[in-house]
């Protein structure tokens, strides 16, 4: 199996300032590596030039293309969006910062080979030693104590769901992304979640990181996140993820 179809989704909101390095970055490694490619950068209702970036870029590079938002819904909301209109056979969503580089695509791909899964997922806690930039100590105390809620209240075996990169084979991805309810930060558990409860096997492989400062995290939505699980376990027993 080869990796010559490849989707990578970018949700972005106000990230004029980052997105040109990001996208220069992400150009040169595609550059002749695959048979079809795109690169869809999904502006989550920016108020600042993300847009006007964007299309600048799509002007000289074919593959880059611009997906809108109707307002500034969440991330969840703009990674679901990209998702579900991406056309290539794999799908990689990444953070707009790259904080894992994106040739460590390379590494999810193969760990999907290997296990014959459909979805890869990049983690920073398998092996901390490859991460180069840590967060503030009290950003990765309270990632963990998340992590530990996380497992209790939904029963998925992961210990980093939330690092910004993650790779779906396109069949899984519609049927995962389809059934998504959760449009804020929380969204990655339920993908999770989803997917186990359609038997789509999930791997977690460890992935260079490093710290990128700009977070659009609020101490609020951090907070909020927390609630995220129990409502994942709500939507279970509403049925909402059946197929």
């Amino acid at each position: 199996m080869n990796l010559q179809s490849l989707s990578i989704v970018v949700p972005a909101y106000n990230e004029e300032n980052r997105l040109p390095n990001s996208l220069d970055t992400i150009l040169a490694y595609i550059a002749d590596r695959y048979d079809f490619i795109e690169v869809i950068v999904v502006d989550d209702g920016s108020r600042d030039g993300t847009a006007n970036c964007v299309r600048e870029y799509a002007r000289t590079h074919p593959a880059v293309r611009l997906l809108q938002n109707p307002g500034n819904r969440g991330k969840g909301y703009a990674v679901r969006n990209g998702m579900l209109d991406a056309k290539g056979e794999w799908i990689l969503f990444t953070d707009a910062d790259l904080s894992s580089p994106i040739e460590e695509v390379a590494k999810l791909f193969a760990a999907a080979t290997r296990d014959n899964a459909q979805v890869a997922i990049g983690s920073r806690a398998l092996d901390r030693s490859l991460i180069g930039v840590h967060q503030p100590a009290s950003r990765e105390y309270a990632g963990r104590i998340f992590n530990f809620v996380m497992r209790a209240v939904t029963g998925l075996p992961f210990l980093d769901t939330q690092c910004g990169f993650k790779l779906y084979q396109a069949e899984a991805a519609q049927r995962i992304f389809s059934k998504q309810q959760l449009d804020g930060f929380g969204f990655d558990v339920e993908d999770l979640f989803i997917a186990k409860q359609l038997a789509i096997k999930v791997v977690e492989v460890p992935v260079r990181w490093n710290n990128v400062e700009g977070t659009k995290v609020s101490l609020w939505n951090g907070v909020d996140s927390f609630l995220d699980p129990l409502r994942v376990r709500s939507f279970h027993l509403q049925g909402k993820y059946k197929e």
